[in-house]
């Protein structure tokens, strides 16, 4: 063999060979081949195949493992609603400032402006977008912006079972629920509860809530580009608010604004050509949330209390919200009350350095005689000032407006005198002051205002309720009899309240309780015909686990349509000749009637036109006690009765509350004013004490007119007690507490 061969047989040899035999260099080479060997591309795809593998099996495990959870206790936190009665918000109550809408009250486009910039596979995917996840986190890792891919499903998850922790913990189990979600529930319903449980900003939780805190509309009033700028604040609302943004927070804000525009494009959602026609919409001035400030407080007192009353509610359960409640306030009338008072009353008081000034409370409520609908109330000057609402308050005596409860009695029951005549308008009585009654069980003789003599003595009963003559109304209660006229009461609204003096006739002038809601009631029955009418402040109530249906307002026939329509005819006069001649305007045809309590501890004036019951009351009450005090020296005056403040605020009131309204006249067709009668009696000392020492006052023709309706009567004082008349009686010599104090005359 020569070189040559011998050379190729070695190549061959050499070739031959197995790698990684030998030594030096091509062994270490070969070393390095057999690592490489171990870790192929094979076996580094099955490791990872194994590995996701092995991890969807622990997310199946962990998805038989982990159940849907009860909704967190925010969730399902909200707001109760109230609403004045043309729909406009007056205020929020509730731990969260948030109120559950369906979703068929969201705009279809607002709907898919927020899946376009949140989720646009939304209605295709299983609740978990893993690629959007993926995207997410390229984009966190590479400094393009916040962590994404969430899914509306998993948003929704993490607001309403879960929390806002950033852990793999929690993170974990938002994707598993999310998957458990989908499959149980309809995407729509999924849609409801993300826009119902997310935050906005400006304390705002859920698209309702927010729809009013930037654009101030329902949230089915929401337009297209408001609701893209809703769905753009939501992924950082505080940075995102164009009230408050900075140059950056409004750049991106607005990138967001247009990105919700144009994905719905994308999707075919949103023609092109209307697209360019869009304009980002400035929201409103954040504002602080409706709150209990001024009247709202007592409306809001008053409505939870109607609530409670008529669905037999826990006051828990309707603290926990979800409440969406209309009231029939009327925003226009309770603002025009709200100024009467102000300025009839506050605005005269000087509540710092005149401590009668600071005694003084005002309550009123105002009625739609023909509906039952309050619409209006006032409780005072603020739950900080006084915690209880005047209009409601039931410690106080209605005085001598409850008289005319004693002449509806007496004509419903057909009564008579203790001679044997008919009550009517045009009945006879002894108006002497003083006058023991007769008749009754109970010994009674109360003292007419100033000891006041009227009639000389016999006057009609017109003219007895147009002055307020006690003494003649303390007989006609015993000639009814007193429990006749409890009946009557009960019957018109009043309500059965311990001390109610039932069977004492000195329950003729009010010396039971009542507040400004339950008497505005009463007047409202006999301003509609007799028909029974129950004031309620609720027009509707929404709950979406309850059903609610405000009682009937305007029921049957309390009283007879002739007594009811007699009892105007009569309490007209009061306001053209009586005590109620402050309120008298050629603006409307008025009816009503003044009261003043014990003491001039209260003074109530309660009037009506065919348009409006208002009943309007003072109370005297020491500050930060219950203790009731005399209203007298109010504003640096005299004897604050029913005829001055509370006329004067109806007054103010009526007028503003009625303007540009075609006001009618009453229709009292029915009206029975019964024959004139003439005297039968003559009175002696021992029925008339000052009588026969009294002299008689002339009376002008005007006052001997025999219209009963525009009659007065004739007043002469008792020698055996004449007061200065320009001088206020002294609150510390009170007279007997089982009768009531005269009325004011103006």
């Amino acid at each position: 063999m020569g070189r040559a061969e011998a050379r190729k047989a070695q190549q061959r040899s050499a070739r031959r060979a197995p790698r990684g035999s030998g030594t030096g260099k091509k062994g270490r080479a070969g070393k390095r081949t057999g690592i490489r060997r171990f870790f192929t591309w094979k076996k580094i795809l099955g490791t990872l195949f194994g590995l996701i593998l092995l991890g969807m099996g622990a997310l199946v495990a962990l998805y038989f493992y982990v159940d849907e959870p009860d909704p967190n206790a925010d969730a399902l936190k909200q707001s109760n609603v109230y609403k004045y009665a043309d729909g406009s918000i007056m205020a929020r109550d509730g731990a969260m400032n948030r109120e559950i809408v369906p979703i068929s009250r969201v705009p279809k486009d607002v709907k898919t402006g927020f899946i376009a910039i949140e989720n646009k596979s939304f209605y295709e995917d299983k609740g978990v977008d893993f690629l959007g996840i993926g995207r997410g986190l390229f984009n966190t890792v590479t400094g393009k912006g916040k962590a994404g891919g969430s899914t509306i499903t998993q948003q929704y998850v993490k607001n309403f079972y879960l929390n806002q922790d950033q852990t793999a913990t929690r993170k974990l189990k938002e994707l598993v629920i999310s998957l458990k979600v989908d499959r149980r529930m309809e995407k729509d319903d999924i849609l409801e509860g993300y826009l119902n449980t997310s935050y906005f900003g400006r304390g705002a939780y859920g698209i309702q809530a927010a729809a009013q805190a930037y654009y101030g509309v329902d949230v089915d009033k929401l337009t297209l580009e408001q609701g893209a700028y809703l769905a753009a604040v939501l992924q950082a609302p505080s940075d995102y608010d164009l009230a408050t943004a900075g140059p950056n927070g409004t750049r991106l804000v607005k990138i967001r604004f247009n990105g919700v525009l144009d994905n719905m494009v994308e999707m075919k959602a949103l023609d092109p050509e209307k697209r360019k026609q869009l304009q980002l919409q400035m929201p409103i001035k954040p504002k602080a949330a409706p709150g209990m400030e001024g009247q709202k407080g007592y409306l809001k007192q008053a409505v939870d209390a109607e609530l409670r009353r008529q669905t037999k509610m826990t006051t828990q359960e309707l603290q926990a919200g979800g409440w969406e409640i209309t009231l029939n306030i009327d925003p226009k009338k309770q603002a025009a009350l709200e100024k009467a008072v102000q300025d009839e009353l506050e605005a005269k008081l000087d509540r710092k350095d005149r401590a009668v000034d600071a005694s003084v409370q005002a309550g009123a409520t105002s009625v739609d005689p023909k509906t039952g609908a309050v619409v209006a109330m006032y409780g005072g000057t603020g739950l900080s000032d006084h915690w209880a609402s005047n209009a409601l308050r039931q410690d106080f005596q209605p005085g001598s407006t409850f008289k005319p409860v004693v002449l509806a009695s007496a004509l419903e029951n057909k009564s008579k005198t203790h001679d044997k005549k008919p009550i009517t308008p045009n009945a006879l009585y002894d108006g002497t002051s003083k006058r023991p009654v007769v008749g009754s069980d109970t010994p009674f003789a109360p003292q007419n205002q100033d000891n006041t003599n009227y009639g000389d003595p016999f006057l009609t009963v017109q003219a007895a309720t147009n002055s307020s003559v006690n003494s003649v109304y303390a007989q006609m209660i015993v000639d009814v009899g007193p429990s006749k006229v409890k009946t009557t009461a009960l019957e018109l609204g009043m309500k059965d309240r311990d001390g109610w003096p039932a069977d004492k006739p000195a329950m003729s002038l009010g010396t039971m309780s009542a507040n400004t809601l339950e008497m505005a009631g009463v007047y409202a029955t006999f301003d509609n015909h007799g028909k029974k009418v129950t004031p309620t402040l609720i027009k509707s109530a929404k709950h979406a686990a309850r059903e609610f249906k405000p009682v009937e307002s305007v029921g049957g026939q309390a009283i007879s349509r002739p007594t009811a329509d007699t009892v105007t005819k009569v309490l007209t006069g009061v306001v053209q000749d009586g005590s109620g001649k402050a309120v008298k305007s050629s603006a409307y045809e008025a009816a009503g009637k003044t009261g003043t309590t014990e003491s001039n501890v209260a003074a109530w004036f309660t009037a009506y036109t065919p348009e409006l019951v208002t009943v309007v009351a003072m109370f005297g009450e020491e500050p930060g006690t219950a203790k009731q005090v005399t209203l007298t020296g109010t504003a640096g005056g005299g004897r604050a009765g029913g005829s001055s403040f509370p006329a004067e605020i109806w007054k103010a009131y009526t007028l503003a509350a009625l303007k540009g309204v075609d006001t009618a006249e009453f229709d009292l067709s029915e009206a029975d004013m019964g024959p004139s009668q003439a005297p039968t009696r003559s009175t002696s000392p021992s029925s008339s004490p000052s009588a026969s020492t009294s002299p008689s006052t002339p009376v002008s023709p005007s006052q001997s007119s025999p219209d009963p309706g525009k009659s007065s009567p004739n007043p002469t004082k008792s020698t055996t007690k004449s007061p200065d008349p320009t001088k206020s009686p002294d609150p510390t010599k009170s007279p007997d507490p089982t009768k009531s104090p005269p009325i004011t005359l103006p």
